[in-house]
């Protein structure tokens, strides 16, 4: 039952994550874009390799790169 679970868990991400994506494209929202491509790219991740507890540690690092990279613009916006 937990496999199914997991299943049924992962697909719900990977559609979620791909709105968020698709919304953030159209809006020129770039956080919630790259939001949704990470967590397409999380789902993509747990169903070839089934490791949930790695995935959520790159996606947090990922985030983390994704979070300095957003701020070093804004700052270098501001300074404009």
């Amino acid at each position: 039952m937990t496999d199914s679970k997991d299943k049924v868990d992962n697909a719900k991400d990977k559609i979620t994550g791909e709105v968020k994506r698709a919304i953030g494209k159209v809006t020129g929202n770039e956080e919630l874009e790259l939001k949704g491509k990470i967590q397409s790219f999380k789902s993509d991740l747990k169903k070839k390799m089934n490791i949930d507890d790695k995935v959520d540690e790159v996606k947090e690092g990922i985030s983390g790169k994704i979070n300095d990279i957003l701020d070093k613009e804004k700052d270098s916006k501001l300074e404009k």
